[in-house]
């Protein structure tokens, strides 16, 4: 027997080699589609059932997060994770996926972009300075708007009498 031969045992369901090969940093727009346990509880069952429920194969359904990568972290290592960051009903959400997980299905990358930086954590404030100087600019065109109809309104009144 020889020793030198190279077993091809996989010891994760996940494509280490595919996952390695991913070449998007800060700044690309990724989709990341997540396996997510679900469940269906219904009031009526036991808990017997329940127990049992368990037991059996669990279904998962996919859930997509697409959104900008802040940061990318520990290389290519088996710890590796990045930072995912997207615009929810108006309130930003972050999520941290473990780059070889096996609840990720698959990793899209869906924009390109060139930072200048390897960790985009200023954009945090940076969006929230966005929104207030919005909000600033819209409150200043209901003020002017405003303005304008009440001379509007006096010369109606005049041209009435």
């Amino acid at each position: 027997m020889s020793g030198n031969k190279v077993s091809n045992i996989k010891f994760s369901p996940v494509d280490m080699e595919a996952r390695k090969a991913l070449t998007f940093k800060a700044g690309d727009t990724v989709s990341v589609l997540s396996k997510i346990l679900d469940e269906k509880t219904d009031k009526k069952r036991d808990a017997k059932k329940k127990d049992a429920k368990k037991d059996e194969a669990s279904k998962f359904r996919l859930q997509a997060f697409e959104g900008i990568v802040l940061a990318r972290k520990h290389g290519g290592e088996i710890g590796a994770t990045f930072t995912v960051r997207k615009i929810a009903s108006g309130v930003g959400v972050e999520r941290i996926f473990p780059l070889y997980s096996p609840l990720i299905d698959k990793i899209e990358i869906t924009k390109k972009s060139r930072a200048r930086r390897s960790k985009l954590y200023y954009i945090r404030t940076k969006a929230v300075k966005d929104v207030r100087s919005k909000m600033r600019s819209v409150t200043n065109q209901e003020e002017e708007g405003e303005k304008v109809e009440e001379p509007a309104k006096e010369e109606a009144t005049k041209v009435a009498e």
